[in-house]
C-alpha cells in the first residue's frame, strides 16, 4: 500500500495511546492536531501541521453541516435500498447547490 493511502485522520478527542501504537505498527500515520500547554507551547512546525489538518477537517465538516441543514440523515423509509436512494438524492442536491454557488462566485476549476 502506498504512503498516501495509509493516513488516518482522527480528532483530538479520540486520542488513544494503545490504538495509536497498533495503527503505527500497521503502517498508518496519525494526523492529529497537537495542543500546547502553558509551560510548553507548540513549535512553528506543529502550528503549520495543525493548519494543514484543520483546512481538510473544516471542509469536510462544512459538507456534513450542509447536509444536516437540509434535514439531516433521519429517514422515514423502510429498507436499506430506499434509504440509500434517499441519501443519494440528498447528496446530489447538495452537490448541485454547491455547483450553483461556485458558478455564481465565478470560481474556475483548476
Amino acid at each position: 500500500m502506498t504512503y498516501a493511502t495509509r493516513r488516518h485522520r482522527i480528532q483530538q478527542g479520540y486520542v488513544d495511546g494503545a490504538r495509536e501504537d497498533r495503527l503505527t505498527q500497521q503502517g498508518w500515520r496519525m494526523h492529529i492536531q497537537r495542543k500546547g500547554s502553558k509551560d510548553k507551547p507548540i513549535s512553528e512546525t506543529q502550528k503549520r501541521r495543525n493548519t494543514g489538518i484543520a483546512k481538510t477537517r473544516a471542509r469536510i465538516e462544512h459538507v456534513f453541516a450542509g447536509l444536516a441543514e437540509m434535514g439531516g440523515t433521519g429517514r422515514r423509509t423502510i429498507g436499506l435500498a430506499r434509504t440509500t436512494l434517499q441519501l443519494n438524492w440528498k447528496v446530489a442536491a447538495y452537490n448541485l447547490r454547491r455547483l450553483v454557488y461556485l458558478k455564481e462566485a465565478r470560481v474556475e476549476a483548476f
